[in-house]
């Protein structure tokens, strides 16, 4: 994780979130989170998101974890910083449905498409989260680094035939075109991002539960 970096040039008026260079306390986060969850050898079907947020992975370094479900379902406290992330609520009721952290650990890898954040000014003069799509020349800049990734991260899940991804709109766009192109992974599975859902969906929460987990035992034996 210290070693992820985008050396290239963004376009004016976005700015890289980093959390692993940037924050002691967030590689130590890290370590304690992935030495108690991936201290093995086991290979994992690999979940993709689209890029850290501010509340969830840029607060902890861990993919759709705020601080509350890091405390709470991962035994991993973090002092003096409590976030809240919505998208971390769904992805953590439904791990708790899949069978707990320990469980759903095991199967699964999750990273992201683009594994750092972007942060823009809105009109209000406050910053907010950008994704790697949001612009075409933000998507050219960062494209190679999207690709160096995904090897990487798969190589860390262990396992290609499939590639479960969180967004069935443009992430999901995106990933399938440039996996047409550098074959990563035999299939692409697109779900309903978590953000998605809460925002828009949230009465019908558990019926995406029901569908993770439907779409995840395909293939999870």
């Amino acid at each position: 994780l210290e070693t992820t970096n985008f050396t290239g040039t963004l376009p004016d008026g976005i700015s890289i979130m980093n959390p692993f260079m940037e924050h002691t306390r967030i590689r130590e986060i890290c370590w304690q989170f992935y030495s108690r969850f991936y201290h093995d050898s086991r290979p994992r079907f690999l979940i993709l998101g689209i890029n850290p947020g501010r509340l969830g992975a840029g607060a902890t370094g861990i993919p759709f974890t705020d601080t509350k479900r890091l405390q709470e379902y991962c035994s991993i406290s973090v002092k003096d910083l409590h976030t809240h992330e919505p998208s971390s609520v769904f992805m953590y009721d439904m791990i708790n449905a899949y069978g707990g952290a320990e469980k759903f650990y095991g199967d699964f890898y999750i990273s992201s498409v683009c594994p750092l954040g972007f942060v823009s000014k809105n009109q209000a003069g406050r910053m907010v989260n950008y994704n790697y799509y949001d612009s075409p020349a933000l998507e050219a800049a960062v494209r190679m680094f999207i690709i160096e990734n995904i090897i990487k991260q798969r190589e860390i899940a262990g396992l290609s035939q499939v590639c479960f991804c969180l967004g069935t709109g443009k992430n999901a766009k995106y990933l399938n075109n440039i996996n047409k192109q550098y074959q990563f992974f035999d299939e692409i599975v697109p779900l309903e991002h978590p953000r998605f859902i809460m925002q828009y969906k949230n009465s019908m929460k558990y019926v995406y539960i029901d569908h993770y987990l439907k779409a995840f035992s395909r293939y999870v034996k």
